[in-house]
């Protein structure tokens, strides 16, 4: 059974801590569902990830609808999210919850994700409200980067601290019942947390969180040595798989794979076969 809305509110009450990545593919999912993480978000950071842009804005909903997906394909127990892409929610409420509805109809995930804190309350009250379980994102919120003047920490001073403590009571009383805190100071993501009955998710927002999500390539180390100050490299798969690739590349050149256990060697073609096509087609 895969994890619930009530499920994951019921360990915020219990104290439990919430743990999330990011994933955009089905062998990837499969691996992190094995692995009991309770969350995926299918995240319009794809944008960098995965197709190399410099920032998320780009991403369209056609490219959610495929990645997540894929994604929700390769799950069993991890609850999924999937992230409303720049522009596919901004314009209006309806266009929110039409899109919303294609997320959820067209992919099989669990939830939206969609940035912003009073300024999309409306939206996400129309999107809950028409049956779909909505997570919030408040702080430093990447499709804002050009106000914001690239990604940048949010509410290092007391008017921006306030106005980010409004709008996650903003969301919560719009029916968001988890919410992502990204690059926040970590006394004010914990005095969030603990103030509002929503899932708080952080990332660069501190310990103090009910849950933390990181972008699974970084924490792979698969991104050279790129590593935001928030994230952690647990493993280095960048370097495994590097390593890989150039001993099959020089395997391939030198003749040395495949070997014959990884042919094919049943044939019901004789020999004299084989030697009549050799010598019809010289």
């Amino acid at each position: 059974m895969k994890k619930t809305v009530p499920d994951l509110l019921e360990m915020k009450r219990n104290g439990k801590r919430v743990s999330m990545l990011t994933c955009y593919d089905y062998s990837t999912a499969r691996i992190i569902d094995g692995a009991g993480i309770d969350t995926i978000l299918v995240g319009d950071s794809l944008g960098m990830t995965m197709q190399g842009y410099a920032n998320t804005l780009p991403v369209t909903m056609d490219e959610m609808v495929i990645y997540a997906r894929s994604v929700v394909r390769g799950t069993e127990k991890t609850f999924v999210i999937a992230d409303m892409p720049f522009m596919s929610y901004q314009a209006s409420v309806e266009q929110a919850v039409l899109n919303a509805g294609r997320l959820i109809k067209e992919t099989g995930a669990q939830a939206v994700k969609l940035e912003g804190g009073a300024g999309v309350r409306e939206h996400i009250r129309a999107i809950v409200g028409s049956g779909i379980p909505v997570c919030a994102h408040i702080g430093m919120t990447p499709q804002s980067c050009n106000i914001m003047g690239g990604f940048k920490v949010q509410g290092k001073d007391e008017i921006n601290a306030e106005r980010i403590i409004g709008d996650a009571f903003a969301v919560q009383e719009a029916g968001a019942f988890m919410c992502v805190l990204e690059c926040v100071p970590p006394k004010l993501a914990a005095l969030i947390t603990g103030k509002v009955n929503m899932v708080t998710i952080g990332i660069g927002a501190g310990a103090g969180c009910d849950g933390q999500v990181l972008v699974y390539q970084d924490m792979l180390q698969m991104s050279g040595d790129f590593k935001p100050k928030f994230s952690k490299h647990f493993a280095n798969i960048g370097t495994a798989m590097g390593e890989a690739f150039t001993k099959y590349n020089m395997e391939v050149k030198s003749g040395t794979f495949p070997e014959e256990s990884h042919s094919f060697v049943k044939s019901d073609c004789s020999d004299k076969f084989y030697a009549a096509m050799n010598d019809k087609y010289r």
